[in-house]
């Protein structure tokens, strides 16, 4: 038993001696850790004092450099207010310098002018002293004077005024009688200046338009597709246009024939697109030429916006500017009236000038002059009168409208415009070879001829072809059968031969068309 409590407690003891022992060596690591720390944290202070040191002295210099820039800007702002307060001063000097030079002008100037005062209320009392003197003098002399004539002052003073009455009467009618003489021998030689002056500065070629436009084709292969089967292509465009086709031997090229320029445009424009496009037939036909109509009338507004800016004219009425477009589809006596109402405004422009007065209104009156003769349907009114009217409603000045009117002399002329438009219209019409009175006639017998035909009741369309030699007479199918075509035919002839005066013979064909048309949807 007490050999194994033994070696039990000298095991306990061991144990108990190496835990002290352990504890004594943990401790003096413990410490040398401990020192080292203390070690490095006092190398820690001691780099963290350096560098606060260095950062201070960075600091210090920074804000003495920072200062020294502050002050350098101050003391600068500071000689510059000073030198600004420098030069006011000066300025303020200068003024004053310059108004006590004033003031010593003004006074230098007040004392010469109470001089001059005083030196003329002494002349002044001089002269009315002499004054006194001499309306005695006067008063004697007259005293004297009716002593010796016999008359008093007034009578002599009426007798005078007779004499110088008719003496400045005689004068008068001497020199108005030369002036009057003098204007006859120089108003003729100067107006022929104004004139001439006028033309010599507008050059304008001068064209005479035909009844006849020339379509070319690439090849005579396509003549026949014009033509179509039985000739229904030919006659589809004729009775859509109004114009005769003539497809002859003629290489390359098909005549359009028509007495209206807008008809021959209508009919060229839309061959054209058929031909281009290749597909030619009556329903085809019917479609090409109602968008052609229209494109005319969009190119017409076109036309009158140019024309009227070219001209330098402005504020001119949207109708009355379609009007001037229509113009270049329209001939006075062969003679284009769109060039003939340029010509003339340019004309009276220029002669307005060189009479002093205002060109703007006179191109105005001389483009518009002839506005008269474009509408398509025919009024009682002169072309001058009628033209005036329709400027009047859209809303042209007083000037103008006098103008229009009364440059056939329809009407009283009342402003000086009205003799320049008249004088330049007869310039530009008068012109050799730029008129024909023979196609004028012509165009009008033609119109006569459609409007007899327009006269009857279910007439749908009618135009005159081959010269008037022919009229061609569409009606509405629903009012007019086929007895009534008949009737209609033989009617329109009987008033054309008892109305009208013609050369030769005029065919009246009346065509009656019925159409089914269904949609299948």
């Amino acid at each position: 038993m007490d050999q194994m409590i033994i070696p039990a407690l000298v095991g306990v003891v061991g144990i108990i001696i190496g835990l002290i022992i352990a504890k004594f060596s943990e401790k003096s690591k413990a410490n040398k850790i401990l020192d080292a720390t203390k070690k490095e944290t006092n190398s820690l202070l001691k780099e963290a004092k350096i560098e606060a040191e260095a950062l201070k002295k960075d600091k210090i210099l920074q804000a003495k450099e920072k200062f020294i820039e502050l002050k350098s800007e101050h003391e600068k702002v500071i000689l510059s207010r000073e030198k600004k307060i420098s030069d006011i001063e000066k300025r303020t000097r200068d003024k004053e310098s310059q108004i006590q030079s004033e003031v010593d002008k003004t006074k230098r100037l007040n004392n010469s002018l109470e001089q001059k005062e005083n030196d003329y209320n002494n002349k002044l009392t001089y002269l009315e002293k002499k004054d006194d003197e001499v309306s005695k003098l006067h008063k004697r002399h007259v005293d004297l004077l009716e002593q010796i004539s016999g008359f008093s002052a007034e009578e002599a003073k009426k007798e005078l005024v007779n004499s110088l009455k008719d003496e400045a009467k005689s004068d008068a009618m001497g020199f108005v009688q030369n002036t009057l003489e003098e204007a006859k021998l120089t108003a003729e030689q100067e107006a022929r200046k104004v004139v001439l002056s006028t033309i010599q500065r507008v050059g304008v070629e001068q064209a005479v338009e035909n009844c006849v436009s020339v379509f070319n084709l690439e090849s005579d292969d396509v003549k026949g597709r014009i033509i179509g089967r039985e000739g229904r292509n030919i006659r589809a465009l004729e009775a859509a246009t109004g114009v005769e086709i003539i497809v002859d031997d003629t290489p390359e090229a098909i005549i359009l024939s028509c007495f209206d320029p807008v008809r021959r445009e209508i009919a060229r424009l839309s061959m054209h697109k058929l031909v281009t496009d290749g597909r030619i037939h009556p329903a085809r036909i019917e479609e090409v030429v109602a968008k052609t109509e229209k494109q005319i009338t969009q190119e017409i507004i076109e036309v009158g916006k140019r024309t009227v800016i070219d001209l330098g004219i402005h504020g001119l009425h949207p109708e009355l500017i379609k009007t001037v477009g229509r113009m270049k589809y329209r001939s006075s006596y062969g003679q284009n009236l769109l060039q003939h109402s340029r010509e003339v405004a340019n004309l009276c422009g220029i002669m307005a000038s060189e009479l002093g007065l205002n060109p703007k209104i006179a191109k105005r009156a001389g483009l518009l002059h002839d506005i008269g003769k474009v509408p398509d349907a025919e009024s009682e009114l002169p072309h001058a009168l009628l033209g005036m009217e329709w400027a009047e409603k859209y809303g042209e000045k007083k000037d103008v409208c006098n103008a229009i009117g009364a440059h056939h002399d329809e009407i009283e002329m009342k402003t000086l415009f009205a003799p320049i438009v008249q004088v330049c219209d007869a310039i530009s019409g008068a012109r050799p070879g730029a008129r024909r009175q023979v196609l004028d006639s012509y165009i009008q017998r033609l119109k006569d001829l459609e409007d007899i035909a327009f006269g009857f009741s279910g007439v749908q369309k009618a135009y005159a072809i081959q010269a008037g030699r022919e009229l061609r007479v569409m009606v509405e199918s629903g009012k007019v059968n086929d007895t009534k075509a008949a009737e209609l035919s033989f009617s329109i002839s009987q008033k054309i031969q008892n109305d009208m005066t013609y050369p030769g013979q005029v065919k009246v064909t009346v065509i009656r068309e019925t159409r089914a048309v269904n949609v299948a949807k």
